[in-house]
């Protein structure tokens, strides 16, 4: 038979999945950042319970991913008063302007929201900082300065 007149799936055509990328290194999260995680592994284990035939395999990749990080999850002590670490809100001046950012674990990091993940070029700079210094960055010397460092909590 003529491969012309074969009927394919439509499964032929479809986009392969792949499971979502793990970033290397340590997992270091905050504690809200563990409960947020926790959260979302309980969110997708009762989407399961209800899931169609279709949702599922989405919904099992998502929970793997999630699963992983919750396993893998290192909770950071919250840095000692005036280290920026990662669990701390740090207010600093860059470019003539005032900004404010909350050093996470890479899953919780919301840039909308304030929020950068400890491997962020702008949060590795700041974490070795202290308030009153001028720290480098994108190759300026004196591109930020930091003015208070506070614990998220």
């Amino acid at each position: 038979m003529s491969v012309a007149f074969r009927r394919e799936s439509d499964e032929e055509h479809l986009e392969p999945k792949f499971e979502r990328p793990i970033a290397p290194g340590p997992n270091l999260v905050t504690a809200r950042g563990l409960a947020l995680i926790d959260a979302e592994v309980a969110r997708l284990e009762a989407a399961l319970e209800q899931a169609s035939d279709e949702d599922r395999p989405a919904l099992l990749r998502e929970q793997r991913y999630w699963h992983t990080r919750q396993t893998t999850a290192e909770v950071v002590a919250a840095p000692a008063a005036g280290e920026i670490g990662i669990g701390s809100r740090v207010t600093f001046t860059m470019g003539g302007e005032q900004r404010v950012v909350e050093i996470v674990g890479g899953d919780e990091a919301d840039p909308t929201e304030g929020r950068i993940g400890y491997q962020a070029p702008l949060a590795r700079a700041l974490m070795d900082a202290e308030v009153g210094e001028t720290v480098a960055f994108a190759g300026r010397p004196d591109a930020i300065e930091v003015l208070s460092v506070a614990d998220i909590g």
